[in-house]
């Protein structure tokens, strides 16, 4: 079971791009999440299409480290989403490199959702970037079920994102996401948390960005879910916690995150093998 690994941006938000491409680096990950774009009141977003010291210090951070940029993150398509209007980000994310851009589902009309995401996915396209559908359980696309109905709605390249928590916390289907097409899903989220017998919105929230914890210290059955992906599919932990990190905290914070991850992922493959 071989998998390239990466560090979303929320993991240590609080870093800019070329920091958190430094620590990522230095803690033996080979790629990065870059949130491009903010999507709360309360946590930053880095738009490097504004900034061009930003921008060119996360280039030479690139190249002075081999990180790789594996995403982008992440839109909210509404009512209101004009993709024609996206094209900074996805001018920056190309530059970069990114391979996938995260969209969210924030428009209850399903149909007008899936006209809109495969709308950004042509256009993306055109930037060497696929797009990915990420669902989560407080919005109208709660679940692996849903997701699945939506892209396949939106077009044959539009891909799904599954995140663990948001799996676990939406009752989603193993069965269907070891039935969906290994092009469906270039990578998920990794990432483990308490369980509990119901959840209402605040604790969903609250839980996914700012209280997760490291693969296998949590009650997430994340053997289950790996074995459900593809065998080789890309992984990014994202494991946001309500810590502020610089650049030398977040490279501790990100070995013991790597060093968990591969004890998981070495106890999958002994069960398998068993």
């Amino acid at each position: 079971m071989t998998h390239r690994l990466s560090v979303a941006h929320l993991t240590a938000i609080t870093l800019p791009p070329d920091e958190l491409i430094e620590a990522a680096g230095a803690a033996g990950f080979d790629g990065v999440g870059l949130r491009l774009q903010r999507v709360t009141e309360d946590s930053p977003g880095y738009p490097l299409w504004e900034d061009p010291a930003g921008l060119r210090a996360a280039h030479a951070a690139l190249r002075a480290t081999g990180v790789a940029v594996r995403d982008i993150e992440f839109i909210k398509i509404t009512p209101e989403t004009d993709v024609t209007a996206l094209d900074a980000l996805l001018d920056v994310g190309a530059e970069l490199g990114a391979a996938q851009l995260i969209t969210a589902p924030y428009d209850d009309d399903h149909g007008r959702l899936a006209d809109k995401l495969g709308a950004l996915s042509e256009r993306a396209r055109l930037h060497g970037i696929g797009v990915v559908l990420e669902f989560f359980p407080w919005t109208s696309v709660p679940d692996l079920t849903a997701c699945w109905n939506v892209v396949q709605n939106a077009g044959p390249a539009v891909g799904i994102l599954a995140d663990a928590l948001h799996f676990d916390r939406s009752n989603s289907s193993l069965g269907l996401l070891a039935a969906l097409p290994p092009e469906r899903l270039p990578f998920a989220h990794l990432c483990d948390a308490p369980r509990l017998p119901s959840y209402d919105t605040s604790q969903l929230l609250h839980t996914a960005r700012e209280a997760r914890l490291a693969p296998g210290e949590g009650e997430i059955d994340l053997h289950s879910f790996l074995r459900a992906l593809p065998p080789t599919i890309d992984l990014a932990l994202e494991v946001p916690t309500s810590r502020t990190f610089n650049c030398s905290d977040a490279i501790g914070w990100l070995r013991r995150l790597r060093g968990a991850t591969m004890r998981l992922l070495s106890d999958c493959e002994t069960l398998r093998v068993i």
